[in-house]
C-alpha cells in the first residue's frame, strides 16, 4: 500500500471515542492518531469514501480539552477477523484553528 502520510501516526493509550457530530452515534474508538488523520476500530464497518463531521471525545479531559471537532474523510474500511469489528482510516479535511491547537495538545500526550 502506498503510504502518503505527511505526519507519523501515534498509537494511543488515551480513550478517544469518535461520535457523529449530528446524530451522536458512536462511530468507534481511535487506535492511532496524527495531525492529519486517524485509524478507527468500530463495531460496524463504515463506508469508504464517506465524509463525516466528528467529535473525538476524550475519556479523561486534558486540561480544558474534552473533545475535538473535525471533518474527516473515510479513505478505506475493512472488516475485522470473523466479521467482528471493522477498521477504517480517516484523513482530517476540516479543522478549525482552535481545534488544531487542541489536537496538538492531545498528540503531545500520546
Amino acid at each position: 500500500m502506498d503510504d502518503r502520510r505527511q505526519h507519523s501516526r501515534h498509537t494511543t493509550e488515551l480513550s478517544l471515542e469518535v461520535l457523529d457530530l449530528h446524530s451522536g452515534t458512536r462511530l468507534g474508538r481511535v487506535v492511532d492518531l496524527s495531525a492529519d488523520g486517524f485509524m478507527l476500530v468500530s463495531d460496524m464497518p463504515l463506508e469508504a469514501d464517506s465524509v463525516w463531521e466528528c467529535r473525538l471525545v476524550l475519556g479523561e479531559p486534558l486540561g480544558d480539552i474534552h473533545e475535538i471537532r473535525l471533518g474527516a474523510d473515510c479513505l478505506w474500511s475493512r472488516p475485522g477477523a470473523n466479521g467482528q469489528h471493522g477498521w477504517s482510516g480517516f484523513h482530517i479535511i476540516d479543522l478549525a484553528d482552535d481545534q488544531a491547537e487542541a489536537l496538538e495538545v492531545v498528540l503531545q500526550h500520546i
